[in-house]
């Protein structure tokens, strides 16, 4: 597997963690009322995944949307970007852009992440 896409997204609840950020979480988090983004960044702190991570944007509004601004802002192209979520609707508005997508039913494992950047790399 030589061929490494330019830019790895993952969606977060249901995907990273097993819940909502914003129904589910509870203090000491801290909860805003803009779609959580307070709390889900505390939440990669926790759970040690900001430190795999070069670049973190949550954005939480519609995920064809999200990705028309990451191609903009990056410049990187859809066929070069990786998208991991929990929900078929996503996967399927966002494969439509170009971009490979892999369902994850059940949260993220390593099993996903390698079939993932195989299915990019066949791509």
């Amino acid at each position: 597997m030589c061929h490494l896409p330019g830019l790895v997204v993952f969606d977060l609840d249901y995907t990273l963690w097993p819940f909502w950020v914003d129904t589910h979480v509870d203090p000491p988090f801290q909860r805003d009322r803009t779609g959580e983004t307070r709390g889900a960044t505390q939440l990669l702190e926790l759970f040690g995944v900001r430190r795999f991570l070069r670049c973190v944007e949550i954005y939480p509004r519609g995920k064809s949307a999200h990705f028309h601004r990451l191609q903009q802002d990056t410049g990187v192209p859809f066929a070069q970007m990786l998208f991991f979520d929990d929900e078929e609707r996503n996967i399927r508005d966002v494969s439509k852009l170009g971009v490979t997508c892999v369902l994850v039913p059940d949260g993220m494992t390593q099993v996903l992440l390698t079939r993932g950047l195989e299915a990019f790399a066949r791509s």
